[in-house]
């Protein structure tokens, strides 16, 4: 694999966290980071997925099972952490899929995607010492801001409007967390990437079968590879980068890894918070550090 954009670190004695890591991004993350020594836990739904991924990764690898769309398993997994972490790599997600709710009753792709991500960081910061990777999405644009009186889109839901919502969520979770750590001092350090347009399974799972079939020809003829999508992750989370930096492909969908911009939405501190509290209230979790 290329990782000629990034100038990996020895991250020997690292421990990483990677959500979602059985395909795509999540996989070639784990596959870069335990490449460089770290030790990477891949934090799967389904365990045997993630046991027959890692068969294919050289380094240090553990699987141990997560569903994002139950907070209770998210609990489970965080009661059982015990080490520090350098790396929690937020990077599951869905996208563009059938309107459903999660276990807990929300929305599934704000649920996943943000809620579930939410409560997964705050379960353990705590342990956390170095950075919080949130993956996002250019779509992430696509919507003007959160309906906060309709976060569970029960009016008006289509999948493309969901997805680019909970994308703009990650965006505003990792501008707040970083507000919450700079405000007691911790030197955690949020941040967020996008990989721009790669080719991966997420796109496999659309409502519409006519929007699978344009992205099929899409990933066949435009979209980079998954491997050169995780770029920006690698980038986010081990090159210099500003609090609550945002990295991506430098053509915006496609290139190597840099710091991009976001919508003016997703610089908005006021919502930002906003979410947070939502967010704390819909999870039951909270911001575990005190100044």
């Amino acid at each position: 694999m290329d990782t000629t954009p990034v100038a990996l670190p020895d991250l020997t004695g690292r421990t990483a966290i990677v959500t979602g890591a059985n395909s795509g991004l999540g996989l070639e993350t784990t596959r870069i980071l335990a490449g460089a020594g770290a030790r990477v836990v891949m934090a799967v739904r389904d365990e045997a997925k993630g046991r027959a991924a890692a068969e294919g990764i050289r380094g240090e690898t553990e699987v141990r099972r997560l569903d994002l769309a139950d907070l209770a398993s998210v609990r489970a997994f965080a009661a059982g952490w015990t080490d520090d972490i350098h790396l929690l790599v937020n990077n599951a997600g869905i996208m563009a899929v059938p309107k459903a709710r999660t276990v807990d009753g929300f929305e599934l792709q704000f649920g996943v995607n943000h809620f579930g991500h939410f409560a997964l960081t705050n379960l353990l910061l705590g342990r956390v010492t170095g950075r919080v990777v949130t993956v996002s999405s250019g779509l992430h644009a696509s919507v003007p801001g959160i309906d906060f009186d309709d976060v569970d889109f029960e009016r008006g839901y289509t999948p493309y409007r969901a997805y680019g919502r909970s994308k703009l969520a990650n965006l505003l979770f990792t501008l707040e967390l970083q507000r919450r750590l700079t405000e007691v001092g911790s030197p955690v350090l949020s941040v967020a990437a996008h990989p721009g347009y790669a080719a991966t399974n997420l796109q496999g799972h659309a409502a519409n079968p006519l929007s699978r079939a344009f992205t099929a020809i899409g990933n066949r003829l435009f979209a980079q590879s998954a491997a050169a999508g995780a770029l920006p992750t690698i980038y986010a989370a081990t090159q210099p980068m500003p609090p609550a930096g945002f990295a991506g492909p430098r053509g915006g969908m496609r290139g190597a890894p840099t710091l991009c911009g976001r919508s003016s939405a997703a610089k908005d501190g006021g919502a930002a918070r906003r979410l947070w509290e939502l967010s704390e209230e819909r999870t039951g979790v909270t911001f575990p550090i005190k100044a």
